[in-house]
This record gives structure tokens, sequence and C-alpha cells, in this order.
């Protein structure tokens, strides 16, 4: 047996420690921006739901799906314009659950 060799074979020996996890702000600004807007799109969706729609040009069921379209971009707008603070709360956390901060 040479003493250079490995004791294992290649197939047998433990894997390589993964790499230590580097934190992504700019993924934890997308996920919690992401996250703002859902929320938002919740609230509008609360906030609108005893407004009835006109009868004579609206109603059915595509205006139920093209207002739940249109409430999930004004929650994408809201948020990307600065929103109400909630991905800015989001992401310190983030970060701070991966030890970045």
């Amino acid at each position: 047996m040479d003493a250079t060799a490995p004791l294992l074979p290649p197939l047998l020996a433990p894997a390589a420690a993964p790499p230590t996890a580097v934190a992504d702000v700019a993924a934890a600004q997308k996920a919690a921006q992401n996250f703002e807007a859902y929320f938002l799109q919740q609230s509008f969706e609360s906030m609108f739901e005893g407004i009835g729609t006109d009868t004579l040009f609206g109603g059915g069921q595509a205006e139920t799906i093209y207002r739940s379209l249109l409430f999930q971009e004004y929650g994408k707008i809201a948020a990307r314009t600065g929103g109400i603070g909630i991905a800015a709360a989001v992401q310190r956390e983030i970060l701070r659950q991966q030890g970045a901060h």
C-alpha cells in the first residue's frame, strides 16, 4: 500500500464541505420587494372588495380576473417606488438570518 494514496477510494471519500453562504444583498432585496408587493396586492384587494362594478360596462368573470391583475401591478409599482417600508425590514431580517449583519 502506497503511503501517499488516499485511505478511501474517490467514490467513497466524504464530500468536500459546502462553501459558506455569502449573503446576497441583491437577492435579499428582490425577495423583500416581492414580499411587499404581494402584501400590498392583498391590501388593495381587501380595500376594493366592497366596491361594486359598473353594470353598464363592467362586471362578470373577466373583470374579476383583470381586477386581480390590476391590483398585482399596483402592488409591484408601489413596492418598487418605495412602498410602505415592509421591504426594508424584511431585507434586514433576511440578511440577519444569513449572518451578514
